[in-house]
């Protein structure tokens, strides 16, 4: 028996029986920085930096890029309020899969350009280049927003047909802009530039969460890392998302769709007042219009929460539906 444990104690100090690794130190995260050409014309032209943080799990072949909606960060996708349940790049990390979670141009540590320059389509494009350079380390990409951010991931998509799936969260096509309109007009400018907006203090909850429970320890973090959003960036969003023949009908890979009980895109039975969200079968019956060349569209709904469905009690429901989808692909 001592011979034994003699025997232990030498591998052991050689390096050649280790203990298990914690899950966590498989999954390899840095911050990075992608130059990015964005310009109104091709004569016109800047050279900005789109910055992010990547996480890789040993092994991952497929990369999620997370897009931020507006007057959010990079933050978004990784809450720091009880992580374990609402981060959704540790989920998906957790899952086998890398992510890349990006702050928009002039948001996070991103560039600041005049925010005259920033549209949905120029932040698509950006997006569109960090991708190439994402392609020679993994074989998969899918393209994934929040609000904004999911128009911005379905311009990116339907005009670039680069990614291999694209997942839609708290968007549809049918915007309500009953509720949507006056959280715009409570917005208020920045110091960066009046064409930058955000929202006024003490507004997070009622844009963004209710339905859901009114969280102290969630609402702070959301205040405490809120950021901008280009004024511009909303005109072509509604443009080639909700109002002319949109964009996502040139999207060509598969497609999931996931929403709260959001007042911002969801009806509440009266038409042209946002998409039917009653069920997730409801949902893609009424979105299912929109994507008539995917091979295939899913939807789910997660229940008991708004607009920033992050922050749910129960995001990591939403969180396993994504990476079974994901894994599907």
């Amino acid at each position: 028996m001592r011979f034994r444990r003699l025997c232990a104690a030498a591998l052991l100090a050689t390096g050649t029986l280790l203990a298990p690794l914690p899950a966590s130190a498989a999954v390899s995260c840095q911050n990075v920085n992608y130059p990015v050409r964005i310009g109104l014309s091709p004569l016109v032209i800047s050279q900005e930096t789109m910055a992010g943080r990547l996480c890789v799990p040993d092994g991952a072949t497929t990369v999620q890029v997370l897009i931020p909606g507006g007057t959010y960060d990079r933050s978004y996708w990784d809450v720091g309020y009880e992580p374990s349940t609402h981060s959704f790049t540790r989920a998906q990390n957790k899952a086998g899969f890398a992510t890349l979670a990006l702050d928009r141009l002039g948001t996070g540590q991103s560039s600041k350009p005049l925010s005259a320059l920033i549209t949905a389509s120029t932040q698509a494009s950006a997006v569109h280049q960090v991708i190439a350079r994402l392609k020679p380390r993994f074989s998969k990409v899918i393209v994934a927003g929040h609000s904004i951010g999911s128009a911005m991931a379905m311009i990116e998509a339907g005009t670039y047909r680069d990614v291999d799936g694209v997942l839609v969260t708290g968007f549809t096509h049918k915007m309500n802009y009953v509720t949507v309109v006056p959280v715009l007009a409570n917005m208020i400018p920045t110091s960066l530039d009046l064409g930058y907006l955000t929202t006024m203090p003490d507004t997070r909850y009622n844009s963004f969460h209710k339905p859901g429970p009114l969280i102290p320890g969630a609402i702070s973090f959301d205040e405490s890392t809120k950021d901008v959003f280009a004024v511009t960036e909303a005109v072509d969003t509604i443009l080639l998302n909700t109002v002319v023949i949109p964009i996502s009908r040139n999207i060509t890979v598969p497609v999931m769709i996931v929403v709260g009980n959001d007042t911002h895109f969801c009806s509440s039975g009266l038409p042209l007042m946002g998409s039917d969200c009653s069920s997730a079968a409801a949902l893609k019956a009424d979105e299912g219009q929109f994507f008539p060349a995917v091979p295939s569209l899913s939807t789910y709904v997660l229940n008991g929460y708004g607009h920033s469905i992050n922050y749910a009690p129960n995001a990591p429901d939403y969180h396993a539906v994504v990476a079974a989808w994901a894994k599907g692909i």
